[in-house]
């Protein structure tokens, strides 16, 4: 059984115990990481998705994290004295495919923290935005113009 998954922008075909390198993933050496777009998987019979295939997925293990070799680009113009040289170490990671099929529980990604409510006067910074410290303020029954600078409101919000 074979599958065609996307990741990083390419198209590979994979096989059970495959090891090929993909753009580099955020995971660790050991980890199991799980593609769930597969655009075909074939075997007995071809199944095509439209644009990929239902309740698929590949799960495969990162091997290594790794720089590929070094390009080097050169530009130069004639006649002109213009030479750039400069060199790129693409990062990879190197993962072994375990399973494909389905039943594979699909990648877990980390939910993003909810923001705590900006309303406590130990959250409000100078990064904030004028019309955050400016609600921080009202909130608190602060009177403060508006056009004060962000400084003068932070100051009135700490006071």
């Amino acid at each position: 059984m074979y599958a065609i998954i996307k990741t990083g922008g390419k198209q590979y075909r994979v096989q059970e115990n495959d090891e090929f390198r993909v753009e580099k993933l955020d995971a660790n050496v050991g980890d199991k990481v799980v593609f769930n777009e597969v655009v075909a998987v074939g075997g007995d019979e071809l199944v095509v998705g439209t644009p990929l295939v239902e309740g698929c997925a590949v799960e495969a293990e990162v091997l290594e994290q790794g720089k590929a070799d070094k390009v080097i680009i050169y530009k130069y113009k004639a006649k002109k004295d213009y030479r750039r040289k400069n060199g790129h170490r693409q990062p990879y990671t190197l993962v072994k495919v375990t399973a494909i099929g389905e039943g594979i529980a699909p990648a877990e990604k980390a939910e993003p923290k909810a923001e705590a409510p900006a309303a406590e006067a130990g959250k409000a910074n100078l990064s904030m935005k004028k019309d955050e410290l400016l609600a921080i303020a009202k909130e608190k029954g602060i009177e403060v113009s508006a056009k004060a600078t962000k400084a003068d409101i932070l100051a009135a919000i700490e006071a």
